[in-house]
């Protein structure tokens, strides 16, 4: 080292070259390397017709070139800790929404982070989702972050000595440097907002056409705009909705979704000569977590799964073609749709993003005609903002875990067994007919139960996420055995609706297991109705209209046969669901846009080209041509937005201003 004139010691013509080395080319590595995690999140995904393409590369590389552009208008000490930083954040949201993709098949969005702190909550879900490869994208961090470190220490040593030495702070001879600093940076976000608005405008004006107007999976967008892109998007529709757009509905939009609902009024009627067949019954909904339809009325290795509810299903209606109509809300969409029959929404929960809007809510209808209303959840009260929207749905009160004693602690919280039974203890105290919504937990993802409470022989599965997803759906089986038995002997059973019904999919997509369990190959249209179909169980009073129904029906169809048995008419309640009990001109509608009518079903593909998705025939089981699928399209979409705008546009309640 040599003495400057003032005497610190300076760094070696050596070491300055390097770190002017490194100066320069931490911009390329930070561009290398975030394009190189984008490539291979990308790969993970491995979405259908979603492999990255030339003009993906290059909108992937416009992103970060944005991203990380701005720091060249920064000096080479502040740029390479800042870039250090952002490599850890965008790390961090690469990994997150990867981890995020596995379980809902989807995105994070800003509605999502709102309800970050249900998070917190999902400790094994989470871990059973990483994977040793998913390493791979920190490893760059053992070499990057302490050398930008040391670097960002050795140029502020330099920087200090040279500002004491040789040239006063604020001298003019910097002016130049900063100039151009400033020039590069603002170069490199103009080349890398080119580099997206070209392919990205030559989509939209082609194959992805109107794709930002009416998106019905993100999964859409990410395909056009790329991973950073998307989440550009996702900020700006956000703060457009929310912050900056004080949009309202057109008198147009307005009518328009009054009449939608004005012309299906009949389809929320059912057969005259059952309206008010049960009035004043008791009304059950158990809403059972994770629970799909292709468990009921199987075995492994001679063993029923489902034993006391294939016996129930003799006294019982069975729909065996119901589908699940959630969406990123999950367990609150499944509870959203059932009691409101409207549509979740696109991305994020109902229940965080809009708690406080009019809906006619099946709990606030029947609280109103005398029913006491009750919600039981052995879960935290804050949990998808529950304590806020129950009360607003009409709920005269909502047991949560802290009404319950842990006498069997399983799983997330009380097993299902003793939560089932101290709630049939809670509801059997009303002095008036009552209804209680259920919500199961312990076959929550990832199904671990303790060997003390798995009764099947899963072999070959065992230890395995299948074998203990079967497992767990045993225990919720002999739980609702024993509820049933329970309502039985407290007199209960005959004066109560009692509806149980799975809430979505368990996240499980291997086929192998599923192909051994069913004894046969697991072909596209199976895999797609095992994971958006669950079953749908009622038992009346009398247990009358038992037996097996094969007619399409949906999670948003059950508010309003349950009004129509109990002589509420659900004609003057803006719901979108049908009558189960009347079966002509079904359409069944998916948060994703998929739809059937029983005789197709139509899958969009992520291209947003109705033509690139696929259409299957139900006769054939097989593919068809797509145009088969197409008269339903445009009502399908229509359904969705017409759901979309009652909810943030609040339409309820303007409807009942204006008298309706």
């Amino acid at each position: 080292m040599k003495p400057t004139i003032n005497g610190p010691v300076r760094y070696s013509n050596r070491s300055l070259r390097l770190l002017s080395l490194v100066g320069r080319l931490d911009i390329v590595w930070f561009v290398v390397l975030i394009l190189w995690k984008l490539i291979w999140f990308d790969k993970a995904l491995s979405i259908p017709n979603m492999a990255m393409s030339t003009s993906d590369f290059w909108v992937a590389l416009g992103a970060v070139l944005i991203v990380g552009g701005w720091t060249l208008g920064l000096s080479a000490r502040w740029r390479t800790l800042a870039l250090m930083i952002l490599n850890v954040i965008l790390t961090i949201l690469i990994f997150s929404d990867l981890v995020y993709f596995r379980y809902f098949q989807d995105f994070i969005s800003v509605p999502v982070l709102l309800q970050a702190a249900q998070v917190s909550s999902l400790g094994d879900s989470i871990a059973s989702l990483i994977m040793l490869k998913d390493g791979l994208l920190f490893i760059d961090w053992i070499v990057v972050i302490p050398l930008s470190i040391v670097t960002f220490r050795m140029l502020s040593k330099e920087r200090r000595v040279q500002s004491s030495s040789y040239i006063l702070p604020g001298s003019s001879r910097r002016r130049p440097k900063i100039i151009t600093r400033l020039i590069s940076g603002i170069v490199s976000i103009a080349i890398g907002s080119l580099l997206i608005a070209v392919p990205v405008q030559q989509a939209t004006s082609t194959w992805a056409k109107g794709l930002f107007a009416g998106h019905w999976w993100n999964a859409s967008i990410y395909n056009v705009t790329g991973l950073l892109g998307f989440h550009g998007y996702d900020v700006y529709r956000y703060a457009k909705d929310n912050w900056f757009s004080g949009a309202t509905i057109s008198a147009e939009e307005l009518a328009g979704a009054k009449q939608w609902f004005a012309d299906h009024r009949a389809d929320r009627q059912g057969p005259p000569v059952s309206f008010s067949k049960y009035k004043d019954s008791n009304v059950i909904i158990v809403q059972a977590e994770a629970f799909e339809n292709f468990v009921i009325g199987k075995k492994i290795n001679g063993q029923e799964i489902t034993p006391h509810l294939n016996a129930l299903l003799k006294e019982s209606m069975y729909f065996n073609r119901f589908f699940h109509q959630t969406g990123q809300g999950r367990t609150s969409d499944a509870d959203f749709g059932v009691n409101g029959s409207l549509h979740p929404l696109p991305t994020g929960s109902v229940f965080i993003r809009y708690p406080n809007q009019t809906y006619d809510m099946l709990p606030g209808i029947l609280k109103s005609a005398g029913y006491e209303t009750g919600a039981y959840h052995a879960y935290d009260a804050g949990f998808w903002n529950r304590y806020l929207m129950y009360n607003n749905m009409g709920y005269d009160f909502f047991m949560s875990r802290k009404d319950y004693k842990v006498d069997e602690p399983l799983g997330w919280s009380v097993g299902d067994k003793s939560f089932l039974r101290q709630s049939v203890a809670r509801m059997s105290e009303a002095q008036n007919p009552f209804y209680s919504f259920l919500i199961t937990l312990t076959s929550h993802h990832p199904y671990k139960l303790p060997e003390s409470a798995q009764q099947l022989n899963v072999d070959p599965h065992k230890d395995t996420i299948f074998g203990d997803y079967l497992q767990a759906i045993r225990y919720v089986d002999d739980a609702v055995g024993e509820m049933t038995a329970d309502l039985k002997q407290r007199g209960l059973w005959d004066k109560t609706i009692w509806v149980l019904y799975g809430d979505h999919d368990n996240s499980i997509w291997d086929r192998e297991p599923l192909a051994q369990l069913l004894g046969h190959d697991i072909s596209d249209l199976d895999m797609l109705e095992m994971k958006n179909q669950v079953p749908l169980i009622v038992h009346l009073p009398d247990g009358a209209n038992a037996g097996t129904y094969d007619t399409p029906s949906g999670q948003l169809d059950i508010a309003p046969t349950l009004l129509h048995w109990l002589g509420i008419d659900a004609g003057d309640k803006y719901m979108m669901g049908h009558n189960l009990l009347a079966p002509n001109n079904r359409l069944v509608v998916l948060r994703n846009g998929s739809f059937t009518d029983g005789n197709v079903f139509y899958v969009p593909s992520a291209d947003g080209l109705f033509e690139n998705g696929t259409c299957f025939d139900y006769s054939t089981r097989q593919t068809t041509d797509a145009s088969r699928c197409e008269p339903l399209e445009a009502e399908a979409k229509h359904r969705l937005s017409i759901s979309d705008q009652v909810i943030t546009h609040n339409l309820i309640k303007q409807f009942r201003q204006d008298g309706n």
